[in-house]
Order: C-alpha cells, then structure tokens, then sequence
C-alpha cells in the first residue's frame, strides 16, 4: 500500500539489521542494503545525473528506457560515505543519500503500532541535490514501488498483463515543491495553463482529453536551475506543487528512474537533454517555409490548381500536402486513379514550380488490403493477449495498427511506403495517428505490454521512418509530421502539431501556452492547424462587430461570421511558429478563400515570414547545435522577473523577437507586458520603450504586436517564392541597446552536409559602445556593409 511510505519506510529501516554495501563501480553509484532497497547513482555529465530505485536490484541497475542514447560517463565525479549518508559529486552538483542504516541496537520487531496495520510500498530513502556552493535545487522526499490492490484503485491493472510478463508496480516518487518554484514542459496539454504547478498534468497520448488531444515528453524544466527527465513510458501523473510537494506517479514499471540536468540558464539543461536523447537535426529548408494543406485535396488538380494560385499570384510557398483518403482502401498504400491518375506527373509538375509535397501515412490495415494477411502472418499487429489484432470495432472501421516497435516490422513498413508512396516523388510523410490511434492498454506490443509501454510508439514509428530516410535516401533530409510525441522522437526528424483542434477564439487563445510547454519540453518543431480543423458551426455570432467582412466568402466561412477574422489573427500568430503550417475542414483554404479585407493582410504576414528566413533558419541550426528551443516562454529567458512567470499570451521568437498575439475577438488594441532587464523595440514604429512595465499597444486587424530587444541583430532576404530560389541578404537591422552576436547559417537545405561541416557561417557582432557591427566567417552578402546594415531608430 502507499499510505505513510516516508516515515513508516524509515522506522521499519531502522529496526532492521542490515549490511550495508555502497559500491562504486567505473560509471556509478550503487547503494544496497536487506530492507530491499538498491539505489543507482549513474552520472552521464558532470551535471547530469541519473537515478534509479528499486526493490529488485537488476531492475535498479539496468540501462534506461527508450529514447537514450548516451552513454554513462563518471568523469569528475567522487563518492564519500559518513554513518548517516552517501554523498556523490562533480563540479556542478553535489548528491546527498539519506536512506536506512544498520543499527546494531535495534530490537527486531519494535515498530510503531501503525506499522501493524499500515506499512509503505518501499524502504525510505531521501536524495538532495545541491550546487557545490551549498544551494539545494532540487530533494526527493521519498519514492514508492506498490502492488496493484484495490484500495488503491489499481487492482484492474494487474489484469494488462501476462503470467510470463515482468511483475509489474505503480511506481513513483515526491519531491519537495518551495512555494515559488515555477514548472514548464511536459509536453502538450492544452487546457490553457504555462505554469504547471497547481496542475494535475495526466502524462499520456490522449486524443480524447477535455480541452483537446494531449500527448506528453515527461521533461519538466523549473525556475530552480534543473530539468528532471522521467524514465517511463507508462501512464504518469504529475501533481505539481500540491502540499509543499510534487509528486510523479506512473502505472507500470519495475523502478523508479529519473535524469536531473544541472543548468546555470535553460540552455544547459536543453544540452543536456539534447546529449541523452539525440539532436533535433536540421529540417528541409523548405518545412521552415509555408505549408499549405486543408481536409483535404480531393485529386490530382485540385492540388495542380492551389500551387499554380500561388505561383500566379507570386505569393511564396514551400509545401503542399496530401491527406487521407486518397487511397482506394485504408492500408492498400495506393492512389486512387479516378482522382490521381498520375501523380508522378503531378509531382514533377509541383518540383518544377518549387513545392515539395507531403503524403499522410496511416499506420492501420484493414482485412481486405493487400498487405493485412502478411502482417498478420508475422505476427506485427499490436495485439490481445491471444495474438489477434486489435480493432475499434464496431464504431471505428480502420483496421489494426502495425506495431513498429518490432524491427522487423518497422523496416517492412518503411520499405511498403518507400516503394509504394515516395517513389511517386513525394518529398515528405505525414505520420498520422500515432498515438497509436487504438489506445495500447491492455494491449501488447513487440517491447511488451501497452499498459507498461503506453506512450512509446510515436518514438518507434518515427525513428522507422527517420532510419529508412537515413539508410536509402542519404542525401535527402526527412521530414515526419507526427501527431504524437515520446522522449527521443526530436531526433527522428519530425515536426510535430497540435492535433485535432476546434476554429474558435478560446481553442486559438490556448495553443500559445500549450505550444511553448511543448517547446520547453525540448521539442523545437511543434505547430498547429492555423484556423482550427473541425468543421466551422452552422451560425456563430460574435460578441462584437466583426473587424472582417468575409460576406464574400461565404462559401469558405458559412454563418461564422467573425471566423475570418479570427483566421486572420491566427495567421499572423503562425508567421511565428517554428512551423507555419494552415489545415482545416473547410471548403477552401488558401490565402485568398477569406475574402477580399482578409487577403492582403495573410500575403503581408505570408512575405514577412519568407523575408525572415535567414534569421529563422539560422535558428533552426543553432537548435541543431545546442538543442535548444528557439520559440520559448518568457521565463525561461527572464527567469529574474516573477511578472512573466505564468504570463500565457506572450512569447520569445529566437532571441530579437516578442511575440503578442491579439487573441480577442474584435479587439484593436492589447496590452504588452514588457520583460525587464532590457529595453524594446516596436518592430512596427521602431519605437523604443523601456523594461519591466506594461504598455497598450495599437493593433488595427493587420497588426499584430511585436516587438524587438535592444541587443538584437535580425538579417533579412529578399523575397522569394520558395526556399528552392536563391535568396541574398538584403538587409541586417540592429537594434541598439547593448552588445549582440548572431551566427547566420546557409547550406544547400537539402543534405545533411552539415553534420560534417557543410554550409556557410557568419558570425555577425555589434559593438554598442562603438555603434558597429562586423562580420566574420564566411560572406554573407557581396554589397557594400553601408547598404545592407541598418540601425534601428535612426
């Protein structure tokens, strides 16, 4: 039972006779004693450190989970013991083990009364985290390994598993939770909050959670100067800031194992996540464009006929986008050739007008599908403890889901797409529904039960598609569009959205906090449908005037009759997403559907993105380098300043940019809270205005507010129609205020040249003192530096 785990835990501890064995082997800590406890102190960096605790001494002293890829290194650290505790240490953290110790004159049996009736799931045990100057950053209060029973209400879950399966635990531990201490990451859950502490954050892929889908990457990063990176996969609940205390608590496992990253800023616990899991590689330069799509393009000219819009009108574009059912049966892996009669041709056609395609790829076969039979033969569904498929019978039709986390399996569905969608010419995959969409519990995969390994499969099923890009088309960056995330999966290539979201101004005002816990959770490329996917309501009427006639647009916006107002705030928001990327059930869905108030205003915001791709771009390397994020929540910038810890409507853009989106219907005008600590630029006027106060800032409906920080170096393009045209550097605006540095990156957007040193650098410095900027590296432009720097404000 979990009731009284601490102090019940530590008196029993202490009645016991035991023999006391630390052991420090080349890479860890080991610590073990007869209660039955084995604690794992395993360094990977001087200021990374991973723990495991456990009752059973080779779970305690395993590898981690899925998603790591480091490897294990001591160097720098010590051990020390005294009567009383174990410590471990580096240069960067000091590690404190309180736990039971024999006491040679205990009486067996005197426990206290309770203990008759009520004992802990685990021997006590207390770990502090210090700075080596003393500071304590982080104590675990105690941890948990109970048996399923019904008191606790999870006695259902001993039936998810298999008598041959591992014995199986709720596992978990608390942390102490200091009344200011502020929590960001953890992946997507959309109900509107940045701050988590105060919240009960439900750690899974969960299409059907209240506010909208959720998915999780259990990294929590805190004002406290550390990340704590939890190591199961099962279903995690995170109670964050409750009682002085948070608490973790995860369905299945055999252990409790976590990574603690040491950071003096946010950047150094991203480096280290980024070390344990693998880098989020550069993207084709062409996903840092714009991505065009709508449910969906029905055929071969439909598609043909949205790219030559956009090619008329010389507006730039990057990306067009294939949805489901294009196939003649789900799973066939076909096109249907009463509306593709030829998509090679049509794809040839897209290139040679500078698109890149993308395909949506489901993960389910139906029985009558060309490919069910030998799946099912070998044994690669995701399946019942009898081996059968499972289904969504009798409501949901789809067919079974392929389990690639079976090698096998994952190699076989790559090359089944390889040869039958991308030797077509499309560029890139849409990984749809991989959640999965048929909920693994109680279900069984190739790496063991669903309910222990509820939220890996986004990890498997991109990594299948990620390794077989890397393997038979080596010179071609992937690009994966996943609805579902998992420790480990930045490294796969992909991009990420927000899933299945309604068109209206509450969903729109909640994608800002949920897209920069998701960023914090060190996923740089997450997005959304610009304008919602669900299908618009018959009627909605607004509560003010619209600030957008779209009466002739009626066509696209029905009797929603501010949506394309809201469409066009939602537009200017995604100009400043890591990945601008428009979807939705909606007739038409191109720049110009909205009618004619609306259309300038998109192709304004559409440019100003393509201009600003030199500084966008060079951000997405400078994420590849440090894995970094590059859109952030303002207190991980402005951790000294309590005004913006859980402010939810603004945010960083890199490092020049703020970002406030107008998400008010029918509002002109908000108000910008300003971080303190520098002074700011209105992007607009140039205007510059002092930190750490709130302003009202002017935002007719073709404004959207935005601001520079002094010491920022911004370089701009020229414009181009896509990613594929060369594009020179017109202009570098430096906005004075203190020194800046900025690194610009360019290289062939293509390859992956630029693992090995491929592409070109220049590092751009602006001395303030002597107001001038100079450059060093490789050229970036070829005029004159007076014709292409400009100082703002002069």
């Amino acid at each position: 039972m979990k009731r009284y785990t601490a102090p019940l835990g530590l008196f029993a501890g202490l009645a016991l006779l035991a023999s006391f064995a630390p052991a420090q082997n080349s890479q860890r800590l080991e610590l073990t004693d007869s209660p039955g406890e084995t604690i794992v102190l395993e360094p990977y960096a001087p200021n990374i450190l991973r723990v495991t605790l456990s009752k059973d001494p080779a779970a305690a002293k395993a590898a981690p989970g899925f998603g790591f890829v480091a490897k294990p290194d001591a160097t720098g650290w010590s051990s020390s013991q005294t009567g009383s505790e174990d410590t471990y240490k580096s240069d960067r953290m000091v590690v404190t083990v309180h736990r039971p110790h024999p006491n040679p004159n205990a009486k067996p049996g005197n426990l206290p009364e309770t203990a008759k009736y009520f004992s802990g799931s685990a021997p006590w045990a207390g770990i502090n985290f210090k700075t080596p100057d003393g500071k304590q950053f982080l104590e675990m209060r105690y941890w948990e390994q109970a048996d399923y029973n019904q008191k606790d209400g999870t006695a259902p879950l001993a039936h998810d598993f298999r008598p041959t399966d591992p014995k199986s635990f709720v596992v978990g531990a608390s942390f102490t939770s200091p009344d200011d201490e502020h929590y960001y990451g953890l992946g997507q859950n959309q109900e509107g909050f940045l701050d988590q502490r105060g919240h009960t954050v439900k750690c899974w892929n969960d299409y059907l959670a209240a506010a909208a889908p959720s998915t999780c990457l259990p990294l929590v990063v805190t004002n406290k100067g550390y990340g704590l990176l939890w190591d199961n996969p099962s279903k995690t609940t995170i109670n964050a800031g409750f009682n002085e205390q948070t608490k973790w608590s995860s369905e299945a496992g055999n252990r409790v194992s976590y990574f603690v990253i040491a950071g003096n800023n946010v950047d150094e616990i991203y480096a280290g996540y980024r070390l344990l899991t693998g880098p989020t590689h550069l993207l084709p330069k062409a996903a840092y464009g714009y991505i065009q799509c709508k449910q969906r393009y029905r055929s071969q000219d439909e598609i043909l006929a949205v790219a030559k819009g956009y090619r008329d009108r010389h507006l730039p574009a990057d990306v067009l986008v294939v949805d489901w059912f294009y196939y003649t049966k789900m799973g066939q892996m076909d096109m249907d050739p009463k509306f593709w009669p030829d998509p090679k041709a049509m794809n040839k056609e897209l290139h040679d007008m500078g698109f890149e395609t993308m395909i949506s790829v489901w993960p389910r076969f139906v029985p009558e599908d060309r490919f069910f039979a030998t799946i099912l033969k070998n044994g690669w569904f995701e399946h019942s403890a009898d081996g059968k498929p499972v289904n969504g019978l009798p409501y949901d039709k789809a067919g079974s889901d392929i389990d690639t986390t079976n090698p096998d399996a994952a190699r076989w569905y790559w090359n089944v797409i390889k040869d039958n969608i991308l030797s077509l010419g499309f560029d890139s995959l849409w990984a749809d529904e991989t959640e999965p969409d048929l909920a693994p519990n109680g279900a069984f995969f190739h790496v063991g039960p669903g309910t222990q390994y509820f939220n890996v499969y986004p990890y498997f099923h991109t990594k299948a598609l990620f390794d077989g890009y890397r393997k038979d088309l080596p010179n071609k960056r992937a690009l994966i569009l996943s609805r579902d995330v998992y420790t480990g999966a930045q490294a796969n290539g992909a991009i990420f959205w927000s899933s299945d979201i309604f068109p209206t101004w509450d969903t729109y005002k909640r994608q800002i906090p949920t897209g920069l816990d998701f960023t914090a959770s060190g996923i740089a490329y997450w997005s959304n449908d610009t304008g919602g996917w669900q299908g618009l309501p018959g009627q909605h009427h607004p509560a003010h005037p619209p600030l957008i006639d779209a009466s002739d647009a009626r066509d696209v916006v029905g009797g929603d009759e501010d949506f394309a107002e809201l469409y066009t705030r939602w537009f200017q928001y995604a100009a400043f997403l890591p990945i601008m990327r428009t979807h939705g059930t909606r007739k038409y869905n191109e720049t110009w559907s909205y009618g004619k108030q609306a259309e300038p205003i998109l192709e304004k915001y559409l440019r100003l993105r393509y201009e600003l791709m030199p500084y966008i771009y060079s951000l997405g390397y400078h994420t590849y380098e440090t894995g970094a994020p590059f859109m952030r929540a303002l207190p991980l910038d402005f951790p000294d300043d309590p005004k913006v810890a859980d402010l939810r409507d603004e945010y960083m853009f890199g490092p020049a940019f703020l970002v406030a989106p107008v998400t008010e219907q029918g509002a002109t005008s908000r108000e910008v809270y300003l971080p303190a600590g520098a002074d700011w630029y209105n992007y607009w006027t140039s205007e510059r205005v002092k930190g750490g106060q709130t302003i009202s800032v002017s935002a007719p409906i073709d404004t959207i507010p935005l601001f520079v920080r002094s010491g920022s170096i911004v370089p701009f393009g020229s414009m181009v129609e896509s990613t594929h045209q060369p594009q020179s550097i017109v202009k570098v605006r430096v906005y004075p205020g203190s020194d800046a540095s900025f690194t610009l990156f360019n290289d062939d957007g293509a390859t992956y040249a630029y693992e090995t040193g491929g592409g070109q650098v220049t590092h751009l410095h602006w001395d303030d003192a002597t107001q001038k900027l100079t450059h060093d590296g490789a050229p970036a432009w070829t005029a004159p530096d007076q014709s292409i720097v400009e100082i703002a404000g002069r």
